[in-house]
């Protein structure tokens, strides 16, 4: 893709990393991402995406914005209170760089309308707040193939991985967090969040995105950062592929398994 005499003003600070260049620019410029949540982490996933000039985002939630979500959603104002949070948060996406495709998805996504959204882009940020979300989306990567970055944030923590299954070295999100449905998960409505900790997460989410579409940087598999925001203290763990997941194991489907 070619890039026009604005486009490379408006992203010229990339331009002039020599790690990203014109080229990496341009291939930001033509790519595409799904994002799967425009809550805490979504709305800074979003706006950095957007802003760094991603060509065509799809942004996915079925919640409406609420008065409790302002305190850290910071893709939403007041005014969109009541409104679909897919919605909004495009309008404020759009706002910050017109140029853009920007693709309100204003539902839940699951099944056949998942599996559909997944195939149209080239990654994946999964930015949702419960896991029956993220095991879904990562099962759809998996099978069609795609990366996915994962974030998740709770009280003063949070972590991130990445995962691409067409790599022999990456484990997929189910290596990592085994689907138990049984399993009791907090959310923010009851444990609370720290405003700023959803903005640290989801700006690191941004960063493997661009990086991977900029083909620049060494990617977040085969590892998760762990971040713990009362202490400012990072660790970062090795995480080795199952090779007995059932989604992404030898045998499961072919080359990289699991269905929707």
């Amino acid at each position: 893709m070619e890039l026009n005499d604005d486009q490379l003003l408006r992203y010229s600070r990339h331009i002039l990393l020599p790690e990203i260049g014109v080229d990496g620019q341009a291939r930001i410029a033509g790519s595409a991402v799904l994002v799967v949540g425009a809550g805490g982490l979504g709305c800074p996933v979003a706006l950095y995406l957007g802003a760094a000039g991603v060509g065509r985002l799809l942004l996915a939630d079925g919640d409406t914005v609420d008065l409790t979500n302002l305190q850290r959603q910071i893709g939403h104002v007041t005014a969109s209170i009541g409104v679909n949070k897919a919605e909004s948060l495009a309008a404020s996406v759009r706002a910050v760089n017109p140029e853009i495709d920007v693709q309100p998805i204003g539902e839940a996504l699951s099944g056949a309308a998942l599996h559909s959204a997944v195939a149209a882009v080239d990654l994946v940020v999964d930015a949702s707040d419960n896991f029956a979300t993220r095991h879904a989306v990562n099962r759809a990567c998996v099978t069609l193939g795609k990366p996915l970055v994962s974030g998740a944030a709770i009280g003063f923590s949070g972590q991130l991985a990445m995962f691409d299954s067409r790599r022999d070295d990456s484990p997929c999100y189910h290596c990592l967090f085994p689907d138990q449905a049984s399993e009791p998960e907090l959310r923010c409505a009851e444990a609370g969040v720290f405003a700023p900790l959803v903005g640290v997460i989801g700006a690191l989410q941004a960063q493997e995105a661009l990086k991977y579409l900029a083909e620049v940087g060494e990617p977040l598999i085969g590892r998760l950062l762990l971040w713990d925001g009362l202490r400012a203290d990072a660790r970062m763990m090795r995480v080795p592929r199952d090779p007995a997941c059932p989604v992404c194991g030898p045998g499961v489907g072919g080359q990289v398994g699991g269905g929707l």
